[in-house]
């Protein structure tokens, strides 16, 4: 019998930027602030998939391989954090049309292939920080980093001793 995964699609960053976001979440956020993401795990979700057959994620491999969309430029310029999830969060003020696109076709198809959906609407975000405390200083806006976007991900999380881990498991370019 073949095992389900925990997946999820995603946008991943680039090491020079994860980086420059590791710097500025230890320059701008108080120790004890909340327990930071590692950096190998910063990435943007498109869509979660919960538990994945393999059969299934077959399905979505090859719908995910059959998108046509030109690559864009997403702009890191927003904070905020989610109170009832505990969550510190990086995003974008403006989220570019193909990026909407993308996250929009991936939920449908998974959606329709049976996979879990969140009912909340799609916000663009990185997690910073995890177990946030009650009320964390936000940094001021003037913060920003353009991420070119060439292709996006399926990723596996890996939960063992302690710590989650994310594998990317299969890449898919944008066209130009």
């Amino acid at each position: 019998m073949s095992e389900s995964k925990q997946l999820f699609f995603a946008l991943s960053l680039p090491d020079e930027i994860q980086q420059q976001i590791i710097s500025w979440r230890a320059a701008s956020f108080a120790d004890g602030a909340g327990r930071p993401v590692a950096a190998a795990n910063l990435h943007l979700t498109l869509a979660f998939l919960g538990e994945v057959s393999p059969e299934k994620q077959r399905a979505l491999s090859a719908m995910a391989g059959r998108i046509r969309q030109p690559g864009f430029t997403l702009t890191l310029d927003d904070a905020g954090q989610w109170l009832r999830s505990r969550v510190v969060w990086l995003g974008t003020r403006q989220p570019p049309r193909g990026l909407l696109q993308l996250a929009n076709m991936l939920r449908a198809q998974a959606a329709r292939s049976g996979c879990y959906q969140s009912p909340r609407p799609f916000h663009p975000h990185i997690t910073l920080l995890r177990d946030a405390a009650s009320a964390v200083a936000i940094p001021p806006p003037g913060f920003r980093w353009s991420v070119p976007v060439s292709g996006f991900s399926l990723y596996q999380s890996h939960f063992a001793r302690g710590r989650t881990r994310y594998v990317q498991l299969e890449h898919w370019s944008l066209t130009e």
